[in-house]
């Protein structure tokens, strides 16, 4: 697990910080010291946020943090957005420039953060990462988030909307399983649905436990191999590119 990530805390081995949730879950995390510093970890992070927002506000650009399990499609979905729509990547993986280079081949301005063994991004990444983008005449600036259920829903990135991506595959429980991200999810998208047939994926049940963890959330149902349902999320951009 990550070194600056409380999710690797136990027993017998000590991190800074943790994340503001449940904190009351691992009792070295009730120490008032460790809360005083996970605190003024995330306040540090939460600052340097802002401050991204800031930057993509000044470019008239909408920063939309996208985030998932591994394997949920973020890159195959990036990938079917170019030449419909202008925009960059910022992408977070543990190792290789493999999603990057994927997208850069189909002409879309990327580029990586490899975290090492960091399971999440997290502000500063981000803001390193705009000094290697041109947001100059771009409509959208996606965070393509490391690949991970947990983490990545504690550490506001600058971001203006979260999505999060639940594959038919992962099973419709995912969604009641990990509550705290998807409470943090602007737009909820089950991705490969021409997969359905072959999956026992409950699509309603899915759509209302979101619509239960956080009523204003908005429920698309998306695949790569359906032209429609990739036009129904560039839609919900536009959308929010407008009135955000």
């Amino acid at each position: 697990m990550c070194k600056d990530c409380g999710c690797s805390i136990t027993d017998t081995h000590h991190h800074e910080h943790e994340h503001r949730h449940e904190l009351h879950t691992n009792p070295q995390l009730n120490d008032a010291k460790t809360i005083e510093v996970i605190t003024k970890i995330l306040d540090k992070n939460d600052h340097e946020a802002a401050h991204n927002r800031e930057h993509f506000d000044r470019h008239g650009v909408l920063a939309i943090n996208l985030m998932s399990s591994p394997g949920s499609g973020k890159t195959t979905l990036l990938e079917q957005l170019a030449g419909k729509l202008n925009f960059a990547v910022i992408e977070g993986d543990l190792e290789t420039n493999k999603d990057a280079e994927r997208l850069r081949s189909k002409g879309i301005q990327a580029y990586q953060i490899t975290t090492g063994s960091a399971c999440h991004l997290d502000a500063f990444m981000v803001h390193e990462a705009l000094h290697h983008i041109d947001l100059d005449g771009l409509d959208v600036c996606f965070i393509e988030n490391v690949g991970n259920l947990v983490c990545p829903a504690s550490y506001d990135v600058g971001a203006h909307l979260n999505v999060v991506l639940v594959s038919v595959p992962e099973g419709d429980d995912k969604i009641e399983k990990y509550p705290v991200m998807f409470r943090q999810a602007d737009l909820v998208l089950i991705t490969k649905t021409d997969l359905l047939p072959y999956f026992d994926f409950d699509v309603q049940k899915a759509k209302a436990t979101a619509k239960r963890l956080k009523p204003s959330v908005d429920v698309l149902e998306i695949s790569s191999k359906d032209e429609k349902s990739i036009e129904k999320f560039l839609q919900w951009i536009r959308y929010k590119k407008e009135f955000c």
